[in-house]
C-alpha cells in the first residue's frame, strides 16, 4: 500500500514537473514574445589559436624565424552586426562610437578573456557576426562632439592621436629578435584623419564570421560568442613580415601598417557559442 501511494505521488510530481517544463519551453519559443535580449562577446587573444597571451612573457616565433612578444596589445571593435538565418542584419549602434564601439585591451583580460556586453538585441536566431576593426570614416567624420564619450575612453587607453589625426585602431608594442625578444618595437595602425582629403590609406576593416552554433537571443537566453584572435597573423599572416629598424617604430597608415592591418583582419574566428 505504501509503495502504491509513493508511486502515485511520484507520478503526480513527475507530471507537474513535465507540464511546467513544457510551458516554460513554450514561453521561450512563443513567437508573439518579441522581448529584446542581450548578447555577450568574449575576445581571447592568443598565438596559433592557443589563447591567453601573457604580456611581456608569451613569446611567438614567426614564419620567418623571428621571435616577438607583446607589452601592449589593444584594438578597437565597432559597428557590430548580427545576421540571422534569413540573411537579415541587425546593426548595433552603427557608426555611433559612444554606444557601439569597444576597446579590447589585454590588460583588462580576466583569465585571458575580454568581455563585451550588448543589450537591446532583437529576439532572433543569428548565424553570423560582423564587426569593424577600428573606427569607420563615416563615424569619425561626425566630429569630436558626436563621439566625445568614446574619444575620452580611447584617449585614456592611449588609442588616439590628436583629433585631426584620429584614433589608433590597433596598438602593438613589445620586443623582437632572432634569438630572443630584446629590441623594442611599436606598430600603431590607424587612419590619418580624413583619408580622402589627406590622401591616405583607409585602414578600417570589417570582418564577418560564421557562428558554429546558432546564437538564440530571447528575453531569457543571453548567448555568449567566444572569439579567438590569433596574433600570430601579425607577422605570419597572408603576407609574411619581418620587423627591422625600418619598420619597428611606426605609427599611421604607411605600407607596412597596411600589410599589418590586412594580416590582422584574418586573425579572428569564433571558437564556440554558449546559449545560456
Amino acid at each position: 500500500m505504501k509503495i502504491y501511494k509513493f508511486l502515485s505521488l511520484f507520478f503526480i510530481a513527475f507530471t507537474l514537473f513535465s507540464f511546467a517544463a513544457c510551458e516554460s519551453s513554450r514561453d521561450d519559443e512563443n513567437p508573439q514574445d518579441t522581448t529584446p535580449g542581450k548578447l555577450q562577446i568574449k575576445f581571447e587573444n592568443g598565438f596559433n589559436n592557443v589563447g591567453d597571451v601573457v604580456l611581456n612573457q608569451t613569446v611567438q616565433t614567426s614564419s620567418q624565424g623571428q621571435k616577438h612578444n607583446f607589452s601592449a596589445l589593444k584594438y578597437v571593435i565597432s559597428n557590430i552586426s548580427l545576421i540571422d538565418e534569413n540573411g537579415n542584419e541587425f546593426k548595433y549602434n552603427e557608426n555611433n562610437p559612444d554606444k557601439g564601439a569597444f576597446i579590447v585591451d589585454q590588460v583588462d583580460a580576466v583569465a585571458g578573456i575580454i568581455y563585451l556586453n550588448l543589450d537591446g538585441i532583437p529576439k532572433n536566431n543569428y548565424k553570423k557576426i560582423k564587426f569593424g576593426l577600428g573606427i569607420s570614416q563615416k563615424a569619425y567624420l561626425l566630429g569630436q562632439d558626436g563621439q566625445a564619450e568614446f574619444w575620452t575612453k580611447a584617449k585614456q587607453k592611449g588609442l588616439t592621436w590628436s583629433w585631426a589625426a584620429g584614433y589608433i585602431f590597433v596598438k602593438l608594442e613589445g620586443k623582437y629578435g632572432n634569438d630572443a625578444p630584446s629590441k623594442e618595437f611599436m606598430n600603431h595602425t590607424g587612419n590619418m584623419g580624413n583619408v580622402t582629403a589627406n590622401e591616405q590609406a583607409d585602414l578600417y576593416r570589417e570582418i564577418t564570421l560564421n557562428l558554429p552554433t546558432t546564437a538564440r537571443v530571447t528575453g531569457q537566453i543571453r548567448p555568449s560568442v567566444h572569439i579567438l584572435a590569433d596574433l600570430n597573423q601579425f607577422l605570419s599572416g597572408d603576407k609574411a613580415l619581418t620587423l627591422t629598424t625600418t619598420n619597428d617604430m611606426l605609427m599611421g597608415s604607411n605600407q607596412h601598417l597596411v600589410d599589418v592591418t590586412n594580416n590582422l583582419t584574418k586573425m579572428f574566428k569564433v571558437d564556440h557559442v554558449h546559449n545560456d
